[in-house]
Parts: structure tokens; sequence; C-alpha cells
């Protein structure tokens, strides 16, 4: 384990918050898209992470560091997928150009399934945890600086 663990694990953090507040972006500049490439409107679209470790989350303390399975490396994006599970919104507005013209749902207008409340809390969430790595490196910043004051004395 080297001695810059600590920031290598936090920036993991960085950049996957990072990608996740841009999504998030994403998602909010498109809440009223009605028209995609794919057809139909916009699809929320969610970041999916996991632990940079693929064994055990757990390790005994007995174990020594040669026979560490890689905990505390940080976490990483797999991938940035269409939210299909969750409804679209539907609007009654008959002048709209993407208004429904036959049918049950006659002159109702699909929305996207973006939700602006929920989005704003998942990027309250993705903030604070930005912020949180932040805080991890400037500590381990400042850790090595008094380190190698006590050594340069």
């Amino acid at each position: 384990m080297g001695i810059f663990s600590s920031m290598n694990t936090a920036a993991t953090g960085l950049s996957a918050n990072r990608v996740r507040m841009d999504v998030i972006a994403d998602n909010m500049a498109n809440v009223n898209t009605t028209r995609t490439a794919e057809g139909g409107p916009y699809k929320r679209s969610r970041v999916i992470m996991r632990p940079r470790v693929e064994g055990p989350y757990w390790r005994s303390p007995f174990l020594p560091e040669s026979m560490d399975n890689g905990i505390g490396k940080g976490v990483r994006v797999v991938e940035v997928q269409k939210d299909r599970s969750t409804e679209p919104r539907y609007i009654y507005d008959p002048t709209h150009p993407d208004a429904i013209l036959t049918g049950r749902w006659e002159g109702y207008v699909e929305m996207p399934n973006v939700d602006v409340v929920t989005e704003m809390t998942d990027l309250i969430s993705a903030s604070r945890s930005y912020e949180a790595n932040a805080a991890i490196i400037e500590g381990s910043k400042q850790m090595f600086q008094r380190a190698l004051d006590i050594g340069a004395r």
C-alpha cells in the first residue's frame, strides 16, 4: 500500500462523481425534450458505479498486507444507462407537434421520465460526495506536508 493510496482512492471518487453530476445536468437540460434521435421522449440516464475491487469487500486484519484483496482502491463508473423502469409523464396539449393523434392518449404529449426533484436530490448527494473526496485529498496533502516538516528537522 503506497503513501498516496488515500489520494488515489479519493481521486476515483472525484472523477466518478463528476461524471454523475454531468449526467444529472444532462437529465435536467432535457426535462422537456419530447423528440430524440432514437424516437420518443428523452429517457433519464443514471450512472452505475462499482468498487474497483472485484473480490470480497472484507479482509481479516490478521492477514499480511501481501494478501490485500484491493479493499480501499476506490470506485469506477461501469456504465451510464437509460432508466427504462420509470414511466413517462403525460400532459394534455393537443396543439403540441408531438401530441398523440389517436387512441386512448389522444391530445396528450409523452414527456421525459425526468423528475426535477429527484435530479436535484441526486445532484446534492453527488456534490456532497465530491466535496468529501476533495476534503480527503486536502487532508492527505496536509498530513504529508507535516510528515515532511518533521523529517526536515
